[in-house]
């Protein structure tokens, strides 16, 4: 069949094209086989765990005193009288108390009074011969105090000077420290230090080497555990009933921590290994025929 000038000028361009993109096509395949998906650098993974025991050097003590009106069958105006009395009573055995706590050596900012708490009690009380008994009611104030040591040697010298005051209630003592964060840094370095050990324990036995840190988490927050007053009397034997003394322990407080560290093997970490495949591809980019002048020489 016979074409003008024009319609073979077209056909051939035609051809052209589609030769154009067929060798696209097989560039692109080519590019995809040569170039594999990169695989996750070699890594090392270990948790570790430590702890540190200090001894405490605060002390909280927790007390309370309280005033209770007499017990009436009803409440009544004589009942309101009674409540003005007993907290008169209650403030000044507060006062007292803050007093002697100042006798002690504690300062004035380390003794806390809490609100005054008012409550009523309800109780049955014996009447009569025939032992009928009858709803009684009187009425409780109370003000407890805190008081912070941060001389824990003053604690016996603390304790004998509440009981001389009088306290209803000695609620226990604490012991903490004043600096938990320096307490909690020494456990968390200790347990970096032992993870570092025991990652390079691994990888002198397995014959590698320790490259960069990868990640680093905690996996257990310091934990404290604030301990209650220990109390032991002294032998019988040792002393008469009236020179016994008590002896406190305040103990040793434990905190604990906890990490997870990565490393990478052989030196590599996942920029330096990405880098090396970058390279690879280049390089088997040189090495490849240019397809798109093979296409054009045809």
């Amino acid at each position: 069949m016979n074409l003008n000038p024009y319609a073979r000028s077209m056909m051939k361009l035609r051809t052209h094209a589609a030769a154009t993109a067929l060798a696209a096509l097989l560039c692109a395949g080519t590019a995809q086989a040569a170039s594999p998906m990169p695989t996750p650098a070699p890594g090392l993974s270990v948790q570790a765990q430590s702890f540190v025991e200090v001894e405490p050097d605060k002390a909280s003590l927790s007390a309370r005193l309280w005033e209770n009106t007499p017990a009436v069958s009803s409440l009544d105006d004589s009942e309101q009288g009674a409540l003005r009395e007993a907290r008169q009573r209650l403030e000044e055995r507060s006062r007292q108390l803050i007093e002697a706590m100042e006798a002690a050596g504690v300062d004035e900012r380390a003794i806390s009074a809490g609100s005054l708490n008012v409550y009523q009690e309800q109780m049955n009380q014996p009447q009569g011969q025939g032992g009928e008994q009858e709803m009684m009611v009187r009425t409780r104030v109370e003000r407890p105090f805190n008081v912070e040591l941060t001389d824990i040697d003053r604690l016996n010298d603390v304790l004998d000077a509440l009981v001389e005051a009088g306290v209803n209630a000695l609620d226990g003592v604490q012991f903490d420290l004043q600096d938990r964060e320096a307490a909690a840094d020494e456990a968390l370095v200790m347990a970096l230090e032992k993870a570092q050990r025991k990652a390079e324990l691994m990888a002198q036995t397995l014959g590698t080497e320790l490259g960069e840190v990868q990640h680093i988490a905690e996996t257990q927050a310091p934990v404290f555990q604030p301990r209650m007053m220990a109390m032991r009397a002294a032998e019988s034997g040792s002393a008469s009933s009236d020179e016994a003394s008590a002896e406190y322990r305040p103990g040793i407080i434990r905190i604990d921590a906890g990490v997870n560290v990565e490393w990478a093997l052989d030196g590599q970490n996942d920029g330096e290994r990405g880098s090396e495949q970058q390279d690879a591809r280049a390089r088997d980019a040189q090495d490849r025929p240019d397809t798109n002048a093979a296409a054009r020489e045809q």
